[in-house]
């Protein structure tokens, strides 16, 4: 099931628009949200979580539409956000806050308890599931966080630079486990770190000033590299020949 967005506009000001009659089908399997800092990846995938709403425009999964509340519950259960910073519920283990996500998303009381085993057994906790969720690294807490996503079985993961603040062992740990669930839902990942694009992701969005420069696969996108760049350079140099950042 794709997430299709139609012709959204959003501003947290009245006049001021962050995104502008902006339209995108995300595609199935694991996709990188590229642009700078202040590009509007943030905002986008706030809206794709339904936690805020269009000002204009529609966000809808198959035939649930954020903007109708009758289909919110509905959309919420498919859609799960990892948003940048992941926050230990005071008082609660790890297991116990991955399914305290599950009971927030619909799920029973059982259910939620059930599935958070196998949840954090996904993302590597399972032998920590009786640890204070307070004690847990930056890099494990964005383990729980994704497990707090898959203990509903969403369609649809967000995620919104995942790796800020990771070290490189962290950063090479979650991609490892990012390659191991990508089968199992839709990933959006948002960043502005080109590291081992062409490794992770099937297909390219390239956002700048709320505007769309680039959607395709990861393949069409190193190929507007200079033929002279090589190896691990030509999706930094892509990137650089679409996007005119600041210095």
């Amino acid at each position: 099931m794709t997430v299709h967005i139609s012709r959204c506009s959003f501003g947290y000001r009245r006049r001021d628009l962050v995104l502008e009659d902006l339209t995108l089908d995300l595609p199935s399997g694991c996709a990188v949200l590229l642009g700078p800092n202040g590009a509007g990846k943030s905002t986008l995938l706030s809206l794709l979580a339904s936690a805020r709403r269009p000002r204009e425009g529609s966000v809808r999964l198959g035939d649930l539409d954020t903007r109708k509340r009758g289909d919110l519950k509905q959309y919420r259960q498919q859609v799960g956000w990892l948003p940048q910073q992941v926050t230990p519920v005071p008082g609660l283990r790890v297991r116990e806050q991955a399914a305290y996500a599950g009971w927030l998303k619909g799920l029973s009381r059982q259910d939620a308890w059930e599935r958070s085993l196998e949840a954090i057994k996904q993302v590597g906790l399972g032998d920590l599931g009786e640890r204070s969720a307070a004690q847990l690294s930056g890099g494990q807490l964005r383990r729980l966080g994704i497990a707090q996503t898959l203990v509903h079985s969403a369609q649809v993961v967000l995620m919104d630079e995942p790796t800020a603040g990771l070290d490189p062992t962290q950063r090479r740990v979650f991609r490892a486990l990012l390659d191991d669930l990508k089968d199992r839902a839709t990933f959006v990942v948002s960043t502005h770190q080109t590291e081992d694009l062409a490794h992770s992701y099937d297909t390219v969005i390239l956002l700048d000033q709320g505007r769309i420069l680039f959607q395709g696969s990861t393949a069409s996108f190193l190929d507007l590299a200079p033929r002279q760049v090589a190896g691990e350079r030509r999706a930094e140099a892509a990137y650089a020949g679409l996007v005119k950042e600041e210095v």
